[in-house]
């Protein structure tokens, strides 16, 4: 049992690691993603690019490597608490990708990816939470910690309780790497997500 866990999580970690962001804006000939914006390499500031098109397809990468890590490892191993331990390490990979010195993302889209692949009706409903909030508000980070920090109650309301503690974990982990966000919304400094395209 224990391999079984180790390796899921270690699946799961160089499945999550992919900066598919970075990836696909210097395959556009819009160089390194890190220099522009916040610096972060999610879908949120390849928008920021005005490439719409981009940021869609950072998205759903984003979102399907974590789903897609807790679901074969889920197959693999046949066990549910496999597919989210590779989940939740598909995330950390993301968030600290040993390619980029451990500086990633920020794992909004990866911990929806997973929620979706392992709790479905909590996935379905935290992305709800998340879209709402982000076009009420407009701001990428209010929408995320709104989001995600709701999601373990939810899970625990469609009786998945080893998923909410691993959506709690998750949670906390996304106030840590928005933290600098939570100071400028606190401020009013935080940068809002702009649906036109900039030149």
């Amino acid at each position: 049992m224990a391999i079984q866990i180790f390796s899921a999580a270690l699946l799961g970690y160089f499945m999550g690691s992919i900066p598919y962001g970075l990836v696909i804006t210097q395959l556009a000939g819009l160089g390194d993603i890190r220099k522009i914006g916040s610096g972060n390499i999610g879908a949120t500031n390849v928008l920021r690019t005005g490439r719409k098109d981009l940021a869609l397809l950072t998205l759903i990468l984003d979102v399907g490597k974590a789903a897609f890590a807790a679901l074969i490892c889920r197959w693999l191993f046949d066990s549910d608490a496999a597919g989210l331990i590779a989940g939740f390490t598909a995330v950390i990979g993301h968030n600290y990708p040993v390619w980029l010195r451990f500086k990633g993302g920020k794992g909004v889209a990866s911990t929806l990816g997973m929620m979706l692949a392992t709790a479905p009706a909590v996935g379905v409903i935290t992305a709800l939470i998340w879209l709402s909030m982000a076009f009420a508000f407009r701001y990428s980070s209010l929408a995320a910690l709104t989001a995600l920090s709701v999601s373990p109650v939810v899970a625990l309301y469609f009786h998945y309780p080893q998923a909410a503690t691993c959506f709690a974990l998750l949670a906390l982990l996304s106030v840590w790497r928005h933290r600098q966000n939570i100071v400028r919304l606190y401020r009013g400094e935080e940068s809002k997500i702009k649906f036109k395209r900039t030149h």
